[in-house]
Order: C-alpha cells, then structure tokens, then sequence
C-alpha cells in the first residue's frame, strides 16, 4: 500500500542522515546517508449515510477544520478521496 495520504497528497520526503563525527579532518568527516522522510498516517473508519469509509490520512488532515466537518456529517465527503493513492 501506498505511503501517501488519500486527502492531501502528502507523501514521503527525501533527506540525509548524517552522523556526527567528533574529529575535524577531511579525512573523517561525517558520512551522509539517504533516508525517507515518511509522513505520519493513520487509517481512520468514516461512518456515512452510504456506508463505512476507510482512509489513510495524515494526522495534518485529521486535525482540519473540513475534514472534522465531513467526519460530522455536516459536508458531503469530495469523490476525490475515495481514489487510492499511487506513486503516479
């Protein structure tokens, strides 16, 4: 399954993982490693009129002002977070 969340896109974020070294020479400088940065999702269950609803979203997301309103049922959920996300 895809590291992306279904409402805002968030996905993943690239960086380096550097290690400190504590002697100065050029020689034993501190080595930078690649690592993914993923984002914090959770799945959370949406109870609507048509039915239950899983989505992977971010803990941004969860926090919103629209998605509390659509998890209250006072807005209609968009279609387009029905779709599941891919690294497209």
């Amino acid at each position: 399954m895809a590291k992306i969340c279904q409402v805002s896109g968030k996905k993943g974020n690239n960086a380096k993982h550097i290690r400190h070294r504590h002697s100065g020479a050029w020689k034993f400088r501190a080595p930078k490693k690649n690592r993914l940065q993923d984002p914090n999702l959770q799945t959370v269950r949406l109870r609507l009129p048509q039915g239950t609803v899983k989505l992977t979203v971010s803990t941004k997301v969860l926090k919103s002002p629209e998605f509390a309103a659509v998890a209250s049922g006072v807005k209609p959920m968009p279609k387009s977070w029905l779709k599941k996300p891919s690294y497209d």
